[in-house]
């Protein structure tokens, strides 16, 4: 048997893998857990980049609300691996159809075989071009209220219009705090935000941003075109979220484009319109939370397992067919 060396495992052998992982967040250690646990021999390929690891905890999850991303992830590795799953440090380059389901290409030139491949790539948040937004994103820019709001609860609010879902955003965030403002950056606003808005006493400020007011590492205002500033303690922008294809594009995958980005168009358990392909978390949901996200990974994980299951027994029977046959032939 064929050895290499990983740069994070070990010694691992180069055999065909059940399925490979690519992305190493809540949806795809979740699948990679499953799939350990159902003795798949599983591979997750993870970039190091997640999409919440500007933030200082994620919140709203069950038993570990406000655990850091990284010590999060961590612990999740930590799980796969006590399972035997291999968690690669990696970049995947390329994927391509192969006679036994796929190969997956790394950045260091290694190749992973694989039966099926689950993507649970993230998808990538497309900030407003304003300075101090990316500076401040995961602290003082938020975007998510269930994420965020508690943190913020009663603080002055600035929901700056860069999406067709500020307005709701704003009608969002006005739960957790009644003093919030909504900038419309010189867009025009839709009537019924503008009546939604007015509804909830929250003040409509017009004209361009010029950037945001930072003392420090905090976020505490918006300064206008007209360089009037606006004191605030937090800013709320509404991103554009995209799950790229990149290096699968060659695979054949359909993508769908909905309100607020772009998602890999895949069925309730995942599964997308190239058989062998599972989609998982955000790059299937832009809508879910880390909780949700790893609840994907599982069910998409618990449909492949069935998949290989019906696999190895169709294989089966037609392996008893076959010798069954050959010994007819020879009596």
């Amino acid at each position: 048997m064929s050895t290499e060396t990983t740069r994070d495992t070990g010694i691992r052998d180069t055999g065909i893998r059940d399925t490979v992982v690519v992305g190493g967040g809540a949806a795809g250690l979740s699948a990679a857990l499953t799939l350990a646990r159902a003795r798949r021999r599983v591979t997750v390929v993870d970039a190091g980049e997640p999409r919440n690891g500007p933030a200082e905890g994620v919140h709203g999850l069950l038993a570990l609300d406000g655990v850091h991303p990284k010590e999060y992830v961590a612990r999740g590795r930590e799980e796969v691996r006590g399972y035997d799953g291999e968690v690669l440090d990696g970049e995947v380059v390329s994927a391509s159809v192969a006679s036994h389901g796929f190969d997956v290409v790394l950045d260091d030139g290694r190749v992973l075989p694989t039966r099926t491949l689950l993507l649970a790539i993230g998808v990538v948040d497309e900030l407003p071009e304003i300075p101090g937004v990316r500076e401040q994103w995961g602290h003082g820019v938020l975007h998510c209220p269930y994420c965020h709001g508690w943190e913020i609860r009663d603080q002055r609010i600035g929901v700056l219009a860069t999406g067709p879902m500020s307005g709701h955003q704003a009608t969002l965030f006005h739960q957790w705090s009644r003093d919030v403002v909504f900038f419309t950056g010189g867009a025009t606003l839709e009537e019924q935000d503008r009546t939604n808005l007015d509804a909830l006493g929250i003040p409509i400020i017009e004209g361009g941003i010029s950037r945001l007011e930072v003392d420090g590492h905090r976020v505490v205002g918006v300064r206008l075109d007209d360089d009037e500033v606006v004191t605030l303690d937090a800013v709320v922008v509404a991103t554009r979220m995209t799950a790229s294809l990149g290096p699968f594009a060659g695979l054949g995958l359909e993508t769908t484009d909905v309100a607020v980005g772009t998602i890999i168009e895949a069925d309730g358990f995942g599964a997308t319109s190239v058989p062998g392909v599972w989609a998982a978390g955000n790059t299937a949901d832009l809508m879910a939370q880390v909780g949700g996200a790893a609840a994907h990974g599982a069910k998409a994980a618990q449909h492949i397992n069935g998949e290989l299951v019906l696999a190895d027994l169709n294989r089966a029977i037609e392996a008893r067919r076959t010798a069954a046959e050959e010994r007819r032939a020879t009596e």
